[in-house]
C-alpha cells in the first residue's frame, strides 16, 4: 500500500466552489425527514435507519489505496452482512487524492467513500470534500483517531519499523539506535522507502534536535550509503530477497505477513517509532450517503476491525488486540506532515544521498 502525497493535487483544489456545499445540502435532504440528517442522528433505531436507507440505495463506491486482496475481504464481509454492493476504484495514495479532488472541480460526485493515509484525507478536509459524521463508534477508538471537524476517522494505524533479512543479518547483531548504524559493517547493506520523507521528518522531531537528527542520517547515508526504493512492497520484496538486508521503513504488517508466508523476514524496532494513521472519510456529495455511512461504520466496528487485526494491521477500535499490543510509537501529526512536505521533500533527498 503505498503511502505517499502528490503536492501538485493541493493546486487543483483552487477550483473548489460552493457547488459542493449545495451538492451535501442535496443529499442530506434524501435522508428522512424525522431523522434530520443521519450523519448527526443520535437515536435509539440509528442503525436500524441507517441499513434501511443504505439497502434502498443498494450500492456505494469506494476510492482506496489500501491492498485489493484485503478491500475484497473487506467487501465481502460487508456484502454478505447487508446486502449492499460495493464497487471499489482502487489506486495509490496520491491517485485517490488526485481523482477526488479532479471531480470534485468538475463536479461530478462518483465517489461515496474515500480510504487514504491520513495526510491525504487532510487535504480532502481542508477543501471541505469531506461529510462530519456523529459516530457513537468514535468513543471506542484510540484518542486523536477523530479530526475536530470530525470528518475523518483512523481505522487503523500502519507502524513504521526496521526489517532485515533473516539469513543476512543475526538478530543478535542487530544495531540497537540508529547510531549504531554509522558502524562500517552496515555499508552497502541499509535501505529506505523512497516518498518516506514524512517519516524522516516526523523520527528526527521526536528525536527532540531536527539538526542533530537530520546530520546522523546524513553521516549514516555518506558513510555506508542508503539505497532507496520506490514502494512499501516492493521495499518488503528487496528484504525477502536479500537484496536490501536492511530496511529503514517497512510497516509491521508487512514484515509479518511475509515472515508467516515462511519468507526469510523479520523486523525490529528502534526508538523513536514512527506511526502514521490510515482514515476513511465520506464524500460530501456522496451519491449514496447511506451506504457508504453504513460502510463507514462497518470499518470502524468490532468485526471489520477484527479482520484487520488477523491480517497484522493495528486496528484502531481499542476494543479490538493489536498485533503490535506494546510497542510504543509516535503517531504522525497529519497537519504538520501536511504543511511542511515541501521542506521534508527537499531535506530527504539531499539526506539520503549524504550531501
Amino acid at each position: 500500500m503505498l503511502i505517499t502525497f502528490c503536492s501538485k493535487c493541493l493546486l487543483l483544489a483552487a477550483a473548489v466552489t460552493a457547488a459542493a456545499l449545495s451538492a451535501q445540502a442535496q443529499t442530506q435532504a434524501q435522508q428522512p425527514a424525522a431523522n434530520g440528517s443521519l450523519f448527526d442522528y443520535t437515536g435509539a433505531d440509528r442503525m436500524d435507519r441507517i441499513i434501511a436507507a443504505a439497502k434502498k440505495e443498494g450500492t456505494l463506491t469506494v476510492y482506496a489505496s489500501i491492498a485489493q486482496s484485503d478491500m475484497s475481504k473487506l467487501t465481502a464481509m460487508f456484502e454478505k452482512q447487508y446486502g449492499v454492493k460495493v464497487a471499489v476504484w482502487r489506486s495509490g495514495s496520491d491517485e485517490v487524492l488526485h481523482r477526488a479532488i479532479t471531480e470534485s472541480n468538475a463536479q461530478t460526485y462518483k465517489a461515496d467513500l474515500f480510504y487514504d493515509p491520513v495526510t491525504e484525507l487532510e487535504a480532502l478536509s481542508r477543501e471541505k470534500i469531506l461529510q462530519p459524521v456523529n459516530s457513537p463508534t468514535f468513543k471506542d477508538l484510540q484518542p486523536g483517531s477523530i479530526s475536530e471537524k470530525r470528518d475523518r476517522a483512523n481505522v487503523l494505524i500502519s507502524v513504521f519499523v526496521q526489517a532485515y533479512n533473516t539469513k543476512a543479518i543475526k538478530k543478535e547483531d542487530l544495531p540497537k539506535s540508529f547510531k549504531d548504524l554509522l558502524d562500517p559493517k552496515w555499508k552497502g547493506k541499509i535501505g529506505i522507502e523512497a516518498k518516506e520523507a514524512s517519516w524522516l521528518g516526523a523520527t528526527v522531531k521526536a528525536m527532540g534536535n531536527e539538526a542533530e537528527g537530520i546530520q546522523l542520517f546524513r553521516d549514516i547515508a555518506a558513510k555506508n550509503g542508503i539505497s532507496m526504493r520506490q514502494g512499501h512492497s516492493l521495499m518488503k520484496n528487496m528484504v525477502v530477497a536479500g537484496e536490501v538486508p536492511l530496511a529503514l521503513t517497512v510497516f509491521t504488517y508487512m514484515a509479518d505477513q511475509g515472515k508467516s508466508e515462511g519468507a526469510p523476514i523479520d523486523w525490529f524496532a528502534l526508538d523513536p517509532v514512527i506511526a502514521r494513521a490510515n482514515t476513511i472519510g465520506i464524500a460530501r456529495a456522496a451519491p449514496h450517503p447511506a451506504a457508504a455511512l453504513l460502510f463507514y461504520e462497518f470499518l470502524l466496528g468490532v468485526d471489520a476491525q477484527k479482520l484487520f487485526a488477523s491480517l497484522d494491521y493495528a486496528p484502531s477500535n481499542t476494543k479490538v488486540e493489536s498485533p503490535v499490543k506494546g510497542l510504543k510509537y509516535t503517531l504522525m501529526d497529519p497537519a504538520i506532515a501536511l504543511d511542511e512536505r515541501a521542506k521534508w521533500d527537499a531535506v530527504f533527498d539531499k539526506t539520503m544521498l549524504g550531501k
